[in-house]
């Protein structure tokens, strides 16, 4: 083979392996809004949808939960647990569902999902946990290993927080 031949080929791959490759949050053909995770552990929000805007937050937390507004080409409007908005890149964002502990207090994670149940573990506010489920108003969650049931209304990241806005609006 030649090297026009190599070249070729390599171009082929690269339009492959972007068009089959990780699936980013804004690739997951929902309907905004939607939940999604910070992929990595820096990730710039801009004021408008691409590298040309400047950039208005740099967070410093892989996994942090934030709610897909709006897309547009590869950029998402995502809002941040303490509601501020802006634009990020589909490509720095995941599909793992995280929650964020919310409130002042200390947090149960109890065995089963009610409030009479074994305490297994306390989690302190601002504690970002993997969502594993949830049923009714208790989410299971998953703290570096940890896993229990919490209060939905403790956590910021689950569809309970969508289904109040939009009975409220």
């Amino acid at each position: 083979m030649g090297r026009k031949t190599h070249a070729i080929l390599a171009i082929l791959g690269a339009f492959w392996l972007t068009s089959c490759g990780v699936e980013t949050a804004s690739a997951q053909g929902r309907e905004p809004p939607y939940w999604a995770s910070l992929r990595y552990d820096e990730t710039n929000m801009r004021v408008g949808p691409s590298r040309e805007y400047h950039i208005e937050w740099v967070y410093r937390r892989k996994g942090l939960p934030v709610r897909v507004l709006r897309s547009r080409d590869e950029w998402d409007l995502v809002q941040d647990p303490e509601g501020t908005q802006g634009w990020i890149s589909g490509s720095q964002l995941s599909r793992t569902r995280t929650v964020l502990i919310t409130g002042n207090a200390i947090v149960a994670l109890r065995e089963e999902p009610q409030a009479a149940s074994r305490l297994l573990w306390r989690a302190e506010p601002g504690v970002v946990a993997q969502l594993l489920r949830c049923q009714k108003d208790w989410c299971e969650i998953d703290a570096s290993g940890r896993t229990g049931w919490v209060k939905a209304s403790q956590l910021w990241g689950d569809e309970n927080v969508v289904a109040e806005e939009r009975e409220a609006g």
